[in-house]
C-alpha cells in the first residue's frame, strides 16, 4: 500500500459477519473499539506502512473532531486523506508540515495546470479550515494554514452550492422525476415507484419549510406539526436542538398542504413497509431497539423507553442525536414500530444522507426525458447555459433556498399590497416586527441575518424587488398565485442560479 486509507467505524450491527477467529489479533472488534473510544462514523487513518496512526487516533477522540457534525466528519476525512498523502511524497508527516508545503498544496489543489480535479475557492476554504483544526489541536507552530487569516482564504470564495428553483420549475422536476411523467405531463406506461409518495413528501415538507435536510430527514412521526395557525394556511411544530446545526431548538413553520401529504404517507406507503417488516420478523432480529414507554410534555420534554435486555432508559427528546433516534420505536397494533419517519422499501429508517441519491436519481431521470441522447452524452459540468436550462436540476439544498427565496417575496408583497404600507409605514412596521430579510432569518434559524443575505439570497439581494413587484398588476385573491410565477419569470430572466424553465413548464403542463 504506497498511499494513506481510511476506514469508518460503522454503526452497531453493520459490522457484518467477522472471523470466529478475530480480526488482526482482536477477537471482538467491535468491543475493542468502543473501548478505546472511537464512535460509529469516526475515521480511523492507515499509514502506507499498514499500521494505524496513532497521533489521528487520538485528534479523531478529542472533542475538536468529536463536536462536528457527521457530515462534516466525512468530508474533512477525506479532506486529511489528500494532505496526508500530499506530505507522504515529500516524505513529511503531518506534524512536519510548514507554510510553504500547504502553499504548495493550495497551488495544487486550486491552480496547477497539470491538476485535472482542479477545486474552487468555496472547497478550499473548507479544507482550510480542517487543516487549521487539526494543525491547531497538534501544536503545531508556526500554524501552516490558518483559515482566518485573509491570505490563507481564497479571494473568489462564493456559496458555489447556492441555487433557487422556481415554484412551476420544482412541480416540473417532482412531476418527471419522482413521478415518472413525459413531457407531455401523463405517466410513463409501467411506470413503479414504491416510494413515489415517500419522496414527493419529503421535498414538499422541505420547500414548504426551509428545513435542512439533516433536520427533516429525522424527524420523528409524532414531531410533525399538529397545531394549525389561526386562520392560516400553515402549522408549527418544533425541532429538537441536536437536529439544528446551531444545536438550539427552534420552530419552524410548514404548510397545511405539505404535512396532509405526509401523513397520507404515514397511512399509506408507510404503514405498508412496516407491515412487511414485521411479517418478516425485520424488527425482532434488530440489534438495538429502544420501545418507547412515555413522552413527557413541557417545555423540555423526555421520552422514556426500554431496551431489549429490559433496561429502563430516558433523556430529553430535543438532544437524541439522528444514530439515537433510529434505534426509537412504538408499540403498534401488530407490534414495535419505528419512530422514525421516514422509512426504507424494507420498513427500516432512512439515513438523511440517503436523500442525496433520491435527488440524484431524479435528476437523471429528468435529463432521460428532456434532453436528447446526445445533450446526456456530455457531462454537466461541460454542458453549455442553453442546455443546462432544458432539465431542472435539484439536491435537498435546493429546497431550502428555495424556500428562501419565496418567502422573501411573498413577505414584500405581502408588506406593499396587501396592508398597503407606505415607505414610512414600512419603516415603523420593521422597526416593530423586522423586514422580510429578518424573517425570512429567522424561519432558516440563521442567528445573522448577513448570512441570509450574502449565501442563500445574494444574487437578488442588489435587486429592487419593490419596484419589481410593483410592476405586477393587481389581481384579485384567486389569482396570487399566477403573479408570483411572474415575478419568478422575471428575476429568472434578470438574476443568476434561478431556474425557471418556461418553454418546458408551458409543454410539460
Amino acid at each position: 500500500m504506497s498511499e494513506w486509507h481510511v476506514e469508518w467505524i460503522p454503526d452497531p450491527g453493520l459490522w457484518g459477519t467477522l472471523p470466529t477467529e478475530g480480526v488482526l489479533g482482536v477477537q471482538d472488534l467491535p468491543e475493542a473499539v468502543s473501548r478505546i473510544g472511537l464512535k460509529p462514523g469516526d475515521p480511523v487513518y492507515v499509514r502506507p506502512d499498514g499500521m494505524v496512526d496513532r497521533h489521528f487516533l487520538d485528534f479523531v477522540r478529542s472533542e475538536v473532531f468529536r463536536n462536528l457534525e457527521w457530515e462534516s466528519k466525512r468530508n474533512y476525512g477525506t479532506d486529511y486523506r489528500l494532505l496526508l498523502n500530499f506530505l507522504s511524497s515529500r516524505g513529511l508527516s503531518w506534524r512536519e508540515a510548514t507554510p510553504q508545503d500547504l502553499a504548495d498544496y493550495r497551488h495544487w489543489r486550486c491552480d496547477a495546470p497539470e491538476n485535472p480535479g482542479r477545486i474552487s475557492g468555496t472547497k478550499w476554504d473548507r479544507e482550510a479550515a480542517a487543516f487549521t483544526k487539526l494543525f491547531k489541536w497538534g501544536k503545531v507552530y508556526p500554524l501552516p494554514v490558518d483559515v482566518s487569516r485573509r491570505e490563507d482564504r481564497a479571494p473568489d470564495s462564493v456559496s458555489a452550492r447556492v441555487s433557487w428553483l422556481t415554484p412551476r420549475t420544482w412541480d416540473l422536476w417532482l412531476d418527471i422525476g419522482l413521478r415518472g411523467h413525459t413531457r407531455a405531463g401523463v405517466a410513463v406506461l409501467g411506470w413503479e415507484s414504491r416510494t413515489e409518495l415517500r419522496n414527493t413528501s419529503f421535498v414538499q415538507l422541505v420547500l414548504s419549510s426551509g428545513l435542512r435536510r439533516q433536520e427533516c430527514g429525522s424527524l420523528l412521526t409524532f414531531e410533525l406539526p399538529k397545531q394549525r395557525l389561526r386562520r392560516g394556511r400553515y402549522m408549527h411544530g418544533q425541532l429538537a436542538s441536536a437536529s439544528t446545526r446551531s444545536k438550539n431548538s427552534r420552530t419552524y413553520y410548514a404548510s397545511v398542504d405539505s404535512v396532509g401529504q405526509v401523513e397520507a404517507y404515514v397511512e399509506s406507503e408507510r404503514a405498508w413497509a412496516i407491515q412487511r417488516a414485521q411479517e418478516r420478523g425485520l424488527y425482532d432480529r434488530l440489534p438495538m431497539m429502544r420501545l418507547i414507554t412515555k413522552v413527557t410534555r413541557g417545555l423540555k420534554p423526555k421520552i422514556e423507553w426500554v431496551d431489549r435486555n429490559g433496561v429502563i432508559g430516558a433523556h430529553e427528546l430535543s438532544r437524541l442525536d439522528w444514530r439515537e433516534r433510529q434505534w426509537l420505536f412504538l408499540e403498534g397494533p401488530d407490534g414495535p414500530e419505528p419512530a422514525w419517519l421516514w422509512l426504507t422499501e424494507q420498513g427500516m429508517p432512512m439515513a438523511p444522507d440517503r436523500w442525496n441519491g433520491v435527488f440524484r436519481t431524479a435528476n437523471l431521470r429528468c435529463e432521460e426525458v428532456l434532453l436528447t441522447g446526445k445533450e446526456r452524452a456530455i457531462t454537466r459540468e461541460f454542458r453549455l447555459a442553453d442546455v443546462h436550462g432544458k432539465s431542472p436540476y435539484a439536491t435537498p439544498h435546493y429546497g431550502r433556498h428555495s424556500f428562501a427565496l419565496y418567502m422573501l417575496i411573498l413577505l414584500n408583497e405581502l408588506f406593499e399590497k396587501r396592508y398597503g404600507l407606505t415607505k414610512a409605514d414600512r419603516r415603523d412596521f420593521a422597526q416593530l416586527f423586522g423586514d422580510p430579510w429578518w424573517l425570512v432569518k429567522t424561519l432558516l434559524g440563521h442567528s445573522d441575518v448577513e448570512t441570509t443575505k450574502r449565501h442563500y439570497l445574494a444574487p437578488v439581494s442588489h435587486l429592487h424587488l419593490e419596484s419589481i413587484l410593483a410592476a405586477a398588476d393587481d389581481t384579485d385573491e384567486g389569482r396570487d398565485i399566477e403573479d408570483v410565477d411572474g415575478v419568478f419569470a422575471r428575476l429568472a430572466r434578470e438574476t443568476v442560479g434561478i431556474q425557471d424553465i418556461d418553454a418546458l413548464v408551458g409543454v410539460a403542463s
